[in-house]
């Protein structure tokens, strides 16, 4: 019995004993961690700065790989959306809203590229019309109609009207009719009936939805689309 229970604890402990040497043929798996090590070790020795300075390189890779496809900053320039945005206000812009089969909607708040169409800049507005859609201003009280319906638009800023040009547009397949929520001081689809495409944006030249507000801290929040539009219906199915 204590012979057996010996034989079994050599076993356990010195196996290398009992197997003889390693294959000639066997990886030398310390060497090539150990040469990963020294080229890492040359790397970090040869950057100034060292390991600070390699991580603070990986986050900014990081960062500019999310603004680029993911999420990316945008500073408000001008009154033109109040009170939703403020000038100097930093949003967060939504760059996958619309990247897996869903477009823009009657609602939101939209970053496009208006070259060619409004400026050459970026530009945040909120969408009044998608394709199809037949977009009007304005009926007996004064509100825009779309698609027959009338809108009534709770983030207009206090005192303006919804608009004092009236217009009567069709909005083209795959293209955005945009209006500011500061009326009176938005340079939108009105302004820009009679330019290249009449007034209209590609839904291609939206770089995506203008989903949160993060700076300053005071206001920072999410932004959800207003429900304006919800008894809007579908192009086609006007009825008024």
């Amino acid at each position: 019995m204590d012979t057996e229970a010996q034989h079994t604890e050599r076993d356990r402990s010195s196996p290398s004993s009992e197997s003889g040497p390693a294959p000639a043929d066997a990886p030398d798996t310390e060497g090539t961690e150990e040469r990963s090590r020294s080229v890492f070790a040359s790397f970090m020795d040869w950057v100034p700065g060292g390991r600070l300075t390699l991580t603070a390189l990986l986050c900014m890779g990081a960062l500019l790989l999310v603004s680029t496809f993911v999420v990316q900053p945008y500073a408000i320039p001008s009154g033109s959306m109040e009170p939703a945005f403020r000038p100097g206000d930093r949003v967060l812009v939504n760059k996958l809203a619309y990247r897996f089969g869903s477009g823009p909607q009657r609602g939101d708040a939209v970053v496009f590229d208006g070259s060619g169409y409004f400026g050459d800049s970026d530009y945040v507005k909120r969408v009044a019309g998608v394709g199809g859609d037949r977009v009007v201003c304005c009926d007996k009280r004064g509100r825009i109609k779309v698609n027959g319906e009338p809108v009534d638009e709770p983030y207009l800023f206090r005192g303006d009207a919804p608009s004092t040009v009236p217009f009567d547009v069709v909005v083209p397949d795959d293209a955005l009719f945009l209006l500011g929520d500061h009326r009176s001081d938005s340079s939108d689809s009105r302004d820009h009936l009679g330019s290249p495409g009449g007034g209209m944006i590609p839904v291609d030249a939206v770089i995506g939805r203008a989903d949160w507000i993060a700076w300053p801290l005071g206001r920072l929040t999410s932004l959800k689309r207003p429900d304006a539009y919800a008894r809007v219906p579908a192009p086609g199915g006007t009825h008024g």
